[in-house]
């Protein structure tokens, strides 16, 4: 795997800097949402080929990956109007993407609520489902023209919520520029915690071929709710996802969530530790092993 981060859990500072940092401190790809990165055009109409080329360049001269190029507006927003605005803002970041070499658009299923209130009510159900894959099929024409992945975050909070109604959308879209950001403790629903290793379990058997970009991070259930954090801070128990890593998807991208500029490096370190672990000593710094380049990369 190729261990990256999101931008905006890194530290603030110019932006080509920013860059040299994250590179600095081991990792090789990055998740950037350009609305929640300051110092840089995030609106719709600023995403010109100018603009693309030039994201594309600091990348490039940082030698990172970008492995997710960020829009997460609300494809199940319940206002046909707003919709539109919507769709058209994920065809500007498929066209932005495939220009700057960013390799996935990523996205969630949304709330069928304008506030993004959730309920369990207005999610899991048919019409929920069959309103998304409706609002989603020109959003996917719009990838296969850019010649550029969308992929869905399944989570139990959103529409697209656990394995089962992922793999049905997948099969009902029936596109291969459609495609799936596996992050496991999305899946976890905080009322059956007891699920938890079932669940996964699940979604790395039915989605397996359709995973393009894994999302790790640690939680906690405090009172009922699911408290995420940076991996090695929680209860999550990665050994299976890394074997699965291992086994089905090498040299994937990985991104670590919920990290601050404090923890980011404790928590790449557990991710390596726990390779070390599932794939042995000879895993160390062998090409094409578990991790990219694992011997050339600084354990800090």
């Amino acid at each position: 795997m190729q261990i990256g981060i999101r931008l905006h859990d890194t530290k603030e500072c110019p932006f080509e800097e920013r860059l040299r940092v994250i590179k600095s401190q081991g990792f090789e790809c990055v998740q950037i949402d350009l609305s929640k990165t300051r110092g840089i055009p995030f609106e719709t109409g600023m995403l010109t080929p100018g603009y693309a080329k030039w994201l594309g360049r600091q990348f490039q001269k940082a030698e990172l990956d970008i492995a997710v190029l960020g829009n997460y507006r609300n494809l199940s927003h319940p206002d046909p109007v707003k919709i539109i605005e919507i769709q058209y803002s994920y065809a500007a970041s498929l066209r932005f993407a495939a220009l700057c070499g960013a390799c996935v658009v990523g996205t969630e299923s949304g709330i069928p609520d304008a506030d993004e209130r959730f309920s369990k009510e207005a999610c899991r159900n048919k019409d929920a489902l069959n309103i998304f894959i409706r609002n989603l099929q020109p959003v996917v024409k719009a990838a296969e023209s850019c010649g550029v992945s969308l992929a869905i975050e399944p989570s139990y909070k959103r529409v697209v919520w656990n394995a089962k109604t992922a793999r049905e959308m997948l099969d009902r879209i029936g596109s291969p520029n459609l495609r799936i950001i596996f992050d496991p403790v999305n899946l976890i629903d905080p009322e059956v915690p007891e699920a938890a290793e079932e669940t996964i379990a699940e979604a790395m058997e039915i989605l397996e071929p359709e995973i393009e970009v894994v999302h790790l991070k640690d939680y906690l259930i405090e009172d009922g709710t699911l408290k995420p954090m940076g991996c090695g801070f929680g209860n999550m128990d990665y050994k299976e996802i890394i074997r699965f890593v291992e086994e089905k998807k090498p040299f994937i991208h990985t991104i670590l969530e919920n990290t601050d500029p404090m923890t980011a490096k404790q928590s790449r370190r557990k991710i390596i530790d726990m390779a070390y672990e599932a794939g042995g000593e000879d895993m160390r710094g062998v090409p094409g092993g578990l991790i990219k380049g694992i011997g050339e990369m600084p354990l800090i």
